[in-house]
């Protein structure tokens, strides 16, 4: 599994609107943007040949690639290409940058959980409402972190259920 980091990719997600949300909770909503939508999967146009012209060093080695059609343990499937998990954490639902990094420690944490492969494609987990400082006054309090965690791993199992459901043409989630 590997981090989305551009702004682009960011945007690509979340700019899909509701056909890319696949789970909601009370503070979180999953989007899932799948390979070929993500950019993720290779281009059919390509080849090998096209490759090789527009390369300026020779071609030195034909060695077969090595790793080519396993899982790999962070969780990419084979052929598909790695699932890229990102977190959105606007300061007006999490102010401390405490909370905010607590809880995006956790969300990738939480997909490190997983026991199956993460579907690969785009990820992005994002904060939609704020948690109650009267019930969680600390930001890095164990209560809070439990709460994060038991609602985290909820949404990901009812996003995965959902995805495992429905495929690429599913509805948005209410």
């Amino acid at each position: 599994m590997q981090r989305l980091q551009h702004r682009a990719d960011f945007e690509r997600v979340l700019g899909a609107g509701a056909a890319a949300v696949v789970a909601r909770s009370a503070h979180f909503v999953v989007h899932h943007l799948p390979p070929a939508a993500a950019g993720c999967a290779p281009s059919a146009g390509s080849s090998s040949q096209e490759k090789a012209e527009l390369s300026t060093a020779p071609a030195t080695s034909t060695a077969p690639v090595v790793d080519r059609g396993r899982t790999s343990p962070r969780g990419e499937a084979p052929g598909l290409g790695p699932a890229r998990v990102g977190v959105v954490l606007p300061k007006r639902w999490a102010r401390r940058s405490v909370t905010r990094s607590l809880l995006k420690r956790q969300v990738f944490a939480a997909f490190d959980r997983l026991p199956s492969p993460v579907p690969a494609g785009d990820w992005v987990v994002r904060l939609r409402a704020s948690f109650d400082t009267r019930q969680f006054p600390s930001a890095a309090s164990d209560a809070l972190k439990r709460a994060v965690r038991g609602e985290l791993d909820a949404l990901l199992a009812q996003a995965l259920a959902r995805l495992a459901r429905s495929g690429p043409g599913r509805p948005p989630v209410r």
